[in-house]
């Protein structure tokens, strides 16, 4: 088990998020679960999990956050959050988000002459671009994270994929390190594939018997869903020409779902909208093909959920997922627009492996050996070994316990 030896350090990890579904606070939460000497401190209204090692702070504010109104943005109260992680007596702190709880984290470290480690989970700069479309927005955006991750002594990409546009974003390349993906790979396996199709009876208007072109995350404009919107017609027409009956299914929700719906409105798009737990397991392993247009995702977790089912993918060229799928062996790594005739060949991939099961199986066989590797308890160790290096550094010149007795 990660994190069992003596000799593993004692972590604080400062989170905003926790208890909203996305892949950092999957990560988290498994992260808490695993790792005995990881302290979790966040601060929310909704619920979280009931853990020894996982503190939540109650917000004295809180508002929606611009662009997603069902996600706080929590602000606690800084003295509480320090208690919390005193507490804890950390050897090492792991800022996770960039927020209010992250700020108070950073600082936290910083004050304490602690080693001061954080995860890049999430492309702020290019989700404020897609989501508000402010050019202004977007570079005060990217000039907050160069400045909010400057002080610290690492700070980890989700996957190697996205080590370069850290640098690009100004970070110190000597302090950029590239943390080794992992999931609950039993979570999702093609043992979970319904055979008889009774999942699939669940979801108004989906048909048992067609071939299923499956999306799953946030439904939003910063994962490229207008693109999937113009191309998924003419994937169904190509399918249509070849006598293949498709449908495509959105799994998820988000704020730009009732556009999308609109849009595919009689295009035998199916929106399941927010699924977990076995039935989300039995979509994944009972569809065919899984596609994932993102340009701005730093790992690609739902990828990494449909390799585990035994799903061949089609990504972008850009980011993480790029790093997850292996060009023609587990899907199709492709060029998104301006490149010419990118989304054409979007369409001929998708009609492809829909009407070959042959390409399919063997693409998705691949896949799910290529996740065989990528298990949470890998990630975790490769997590702790990167803290783990910091540890010893608690007095390090420069840091505020060497100069002195820190201020509260």
């Amino acid at each position: 088990m990660p994190g069992s030896g003596a000799a593993s350090p004692r972590v604080v990890l400062f989170t905003d998020t926790l208890a909203d579904v996305n892949g950092v606070s999957r990560f988290i939460r498994a992260a808490a679960a695993h790792l005995p000497n990881l302290h979790v401190i966040t601060s929310t209204r909704l619920g979280c999990p009931l853990a020894e090692n996982v503190h939540n702070v109650r917000p004295v504010f809180r508002a929606p956050m611009p662009g997603y109104a069902n996600i706080d943005l929590a602000i606690p109260s800084p003295g509480a959050i320090r208690a919390a992680a005193d507490r804890a007596r950390p050897d090492v702190v792991h800022v996770s988000t960039p927020g209010p709880v992250g700020l108070i984290g950073r600082r936290y470290a910083m004050r304490r002459g602690l080693p001061l480690v954080g995860t890049y989970h999430t492309d702020f700069p290019a989700y404020i671009d897609h989501l508000l479309d402010d050019e202004l927005l977007t570079r005060l955006t990217g000039a907050y994270m160069r400045w909010f991750y400057r002080p610290f002594d690492r700070v980890l990409a989700r996957s190697r994929a996205f080590v370069p546009a850290l640098r690009e974003l100004g970070i110190r390349a000597g302090s950029v390190a590239d943390l080794r993906p992992g999931m609950d790979t039993g979570a999702f396996h093609p043992r979970f594939r319904d055979a008889l199709g009774e999942i699939w009876r669940t979801l108004p208007g989906a048909r048992p018997s067609s071939r299923k072109l499956l999306y799953a995350g946030r439904v939003s404009t910063e994962k490229n869903l207008p693109m999937l919107a113009r191309i998924w017609p003419r994937i169904r027409a190509g399918c249509e020409r070849r006598g293949i009956d498709a449908q495509l299914v959105i799994v998820g929700d988000g704020p730009f779902r009732g556009a999308l719906e609109r849009t595919l409105a009689r295009q035998d798009a199916v929106f399941a909208g927010f699924r977990d737990g076995a039935a989300l397991s039995a979509i994944y392993a009972s569809s065919d093909v899984f596609v994932f247009p993102s340009a701005t995702d730093t790992l690609g977790q739902a990828v990494m959920e449909a390799h585990a089912s035994g799903l061949p993918a089609i990504v972008s060229d850009r980011g993480g997922p790029s790093g997850i799928v292996e060009h023609e062996r587990t899907g199709y790594v492709l060029p998104l627009p301006p490149i010419t005739n990118a989304e054409s060949l979007w369409c001929e991939r998708a009609v492809a492996l829909l009407g070959s099961p042959e390409l399919r199986d063997r693409m998705g066989a691949s896949a799910r050996e290529r996740l065989d590797a990528m298990t949470i308890g890998a990630s975790l160790e490769h997590f702790l070994e990167l803290h783990g290096g910091l540890a010893g550094a608690k007095n390090k010149p420069g840091h505020a316990l060497a100069r002195g007795p820190a201020r509260r």
